[in-house]
């Protein structure tokens, strides 16, 4: 009988191994042609593995080993027949599906019964071991372990079981949370993904000479021109107008006068970019992830937060790929969206700077001789002093602040209308 031997397909360039970060499916389930039916691990992306053909499924590797790229991870015996009763395979979900509030759950391999909206908070005792990926979505969804009734080998509870059960209704009315006065521990293994982050981390630390500068913001012109035409905006381009598309534009601008911030070492040369690709730190499932806006220097704001919106949602739903993620030439992270007053961010290697926002907190500020309050953002430049000089950084971040607090000055390239005039 035929038997197709699925092997691990290149995830990018220069990626030689996966990790099975989780099976979607079980051992001796039917599954259908592009079902996804593993997560695995790069040291760049968690992807989805879709079944190359249906068939029922052989498993050839445990959740948590490492294959190589090519190897056998599973095989599928292409003969045998759909078990009768079992749901036809679900439609393949239009692109513009991936804005949806929540991912589906996975086609089951065989009819179950649908679960009731009390059956998770009844099974909640008898639950067996969470894979990686129902740990990850119970996180999310803030449900404790042992909520949740698996169906996977030996009671193992899947991400389907999860998204089951959050589609069921699950009441947490009467699940504790917060501390219970356990003395238990538990291991978990590092995803390939975080220990690849851990490695660029400490490289950065070790190999680049990092230093960090800081300025305050003055966010009330960008605050009063948002409050004016946001409604607009958002009328006509769909999209909303947030302080990550004005630092965006504000960067690139800057960019173009402080070349060697956009610039990255090369063995003993230097290389530089005529163009911006921003990475824009978003918050995903998986942890920080970091897309790229590709040739942010010639888009709009509609366009940058646009590009943006999208990639967020992708990062999301788990479905940013390695090429959205490769590359980019400068870097902005926004630590003010979870209360970070102030920090010195990481460079992003092989990258010579990166731009840290914070909350906007109001301050007293001094104002022509008279103290006023005033919404206030610190922001704080990472960059590599073997690249980047320190008149170099200070000049940059102080153009950004410049252009932030005097929007009008990102159509001029920096410079206010008047000094256009006067060619100044």
């Amino acid at each position: 009988m035929p038997i197709l031997e699925m092997k691990v397909p290149s995830p990018g360039e220069s990626i030689s191994e996966v990790e099975i970060a989780a099976w979607l499916v079980s051992d001796g389930d039917y599954v259908e042609k592009d079902q996804a039916i593993a997560e695995v691990d790069s040291d760049k992306a968690t992807l989805e593995l879709p079944a190359e053909a249906a068939g029922v499924i052989t498993l050839k590797s445990e959740e948590g080993d490492v294959v190589p790229v090519g190897g056998v991870c599973c095989m599928i015996d292409t003969d045998a027949e759909r078990p009768a009763g079992a749901p036809a395979p679900a439609p393949t979900p239009a692109p513009a599906a991936a804005a949806a509030p929540a991912p589906a759950a996975p086609t089951p391999s065989a009819p179950k019964p649908a679960p009731t909206p009390a059956a998770p908070a009844a099974a909640s005792h008898v639950a067996g071991h969470a894979s990686p990926a129902a740990r990850k979505a119970m996180a999310d969804a803030g449900l404790p372990a042992g909520s949740v009734q698996g169906t996977g080998r030996d009671g193992r509870v899947l991400k389907q079981d999860v998204l089951a059960a959050l589609a069921a209704g699950f009441d947490a009315s009467n699940v504790r949370s917060g501390w219970e006065g356990s003395r238990e521990t538990r291991r978990e293994k590092m995803s390939m993904l975080r220990r690849k982050v851990a490695e660029r981390l400490v490289s950065v630390k070790n190999e680049t000479a990092m230093l960090t500068t800081f300025n305050e913001v003055d966010m009330k012109p960008v605050m009063d021109l948002r409050k004016k035409h946001k409604d607009a905006f958002k009328e006509q381009f769909g999209v909303g107008l947030g302080f990550m598309g004005f630092f965006t534009k504000a960067v690139t601008t800057a960019l173009a006068e402080f070349p060697a911030i956009n610039a990255q070492i090369d063995g003993k040369e230097l290389i530089y970019h005529d163009y911006a690709d921003i990475c824009i730190a978003v918050s995903s499932p998986k942890g920080l992830m970091v897309p790229v806006v590709r040739n942010a220097e010639t888009m709009s704001l509609s366009e940058i937060e646009a590009e943006i919106k999208r990639l967020a949602i992708r990062a999301r739903d788990g479905e940013l790929t390695v090429d959205e993620m490769q590359g980019g030439t400068f870097t902005i992270t926004n630590g003010g969206v979870f209360g970070s007053m102030l920090s010195t961010p990481i460079i992003n290697p092989p990258q010579s700077a990166i731009l840290g926002m914070h909350n906007i907190v109001e301050r007293p500020v001094a104002i022509d001789g008279k103290v006023e309050i005033r919404p206030i953002m610190y922001v704080a430049l990472s960059y590599d002093h073997r690249i980047v000089d320190g008149k170099e950084s200070v000049g940059f971040l102080y153009m950004v602040k410049e252009m932030i607090e005097n929007p009008e000055r990102m159509l001029f390239g920096g410079k206010t209308p008047t000094e256009v005039l006067l060619g100044l």
